[in-house]
């Protein structure tokens, strides 16, 4: 039999509420390859309501703009991450890739021996 680790990072506020997770990581990268909020919560099989309500909690939580919404009928019209809601983006999947490297280092050292035999 192999082991392996696996690891799960979610950001929480001051209070242990989730500010940031896989989640709402999905909801932000799925509106900013759609455009639109309600074309993110289709594709994820979301209620507009649903989403919505995470993007503003994340804010208030946050104290970071996420979205610029342009609403109407016009070209411009939709929802587009700020550069702040991609930076978060960026320095969350940091996090994911780093912390899961070094998880997996760790588990190597601290199981290797036992994994051996």
């Amino acid at each position: 039999m192999k082991l392996r680790i696996r690891s799960k990072f979610w950001l929480e506020d001051e209070r242990g509420r989730p500010l940031l997770g896989g989640g709402r990581q999905k909801i932000l990268e799925k509106i900013d390859e759609l455009g639109s909020i309600q074309a993110a919560a289709r594709d994820l099989n979301m209620s507009y309501r649903a989403v919505w309500g995470k993007i503003k909690t994340t804010e208030e939580r946050s104290g970071i703009k996420l979205l610029e919404t342009v609403p109407g009928g016009g070209r411009n019209r939709g929802a587009r991450l700020t550069p702040q809601a991609k930076d978060l983006l960026t320095l969350f999947q940091q996090l994911h890739e780093q912390g899961n490297d070094q998880a997996d280092a760790l588990f190597k050292k601290l199981f290797g021996d036992i994994l051996k035999g």
